[in-house]
């Protein structure tokens, strides 16, 4: 079977075991839109022995934030973070949601004081399969289906 090889990438984060088809996803909601001037690579649809199927996205240049890595985490929950350094791993981690989210989502209440005053709109993880998040403020529940809208 012929490989595709694709190059290395000097520094930077490679985000793997991503579900198939929500790679685009994730270079979205991390506003990855090779201005950087470096490497980004979607391989989407690849065959994984995990997940069947998954995305991997490759970005040079780029380190992620605590708050980037919990946006990946609830597009996929499964995903595992590898920070690259001269070419090499140097460090692996999978991501993890917190208990709470703060900063990150907007409330889809229209009444909820967190679209109307300056705070902070901030959920509670209810349930991490199938994700629910429940709003602090206006204790609306939300599920996956109402999440990467309010991203």
């Amino acid at each position: 079977m012929a490989e595709l090889k694709v190059s290395a990438i000097r520094e930077g984060t490679v985000i793997d075991h991503i579900p198939a088809g929500k790679g685009l996803k994730v270079i979205d909601i991390l506003h990855l839109n090779g201005a950087n001037g470096g490497v980004l690579l979607l391989a989407s649809n690849v065959t994984s022995k995990k997940l069947g199927r998954k995305d991997i996205v490759k970005v040079e240049g780029k380190f992620l934030s605590e708050e980037e890595v919990n946006k990946i985490a609830l597009i996929a929950p499964n995903a595992t973070v590898n920070i690259i350094r001269g070419y090499g791993i140097v460090e692996k981690f999978r991501v993890t949601l917190p208990n709470e989210i703060v900063g990150i989502l907007h409330c889809p209440n229209p009444n909820c004081v967190s679209n109307h005053e300056y705070v902070k709109s901030r959920f509670h993880v209810v349930s991490r399969e199938p994700l629910k998040l429940r709003c602090h403020y206006c204790e609306r529940t939300i599920g996956m289906e109402e999440i990467p809208g309010s991203l």
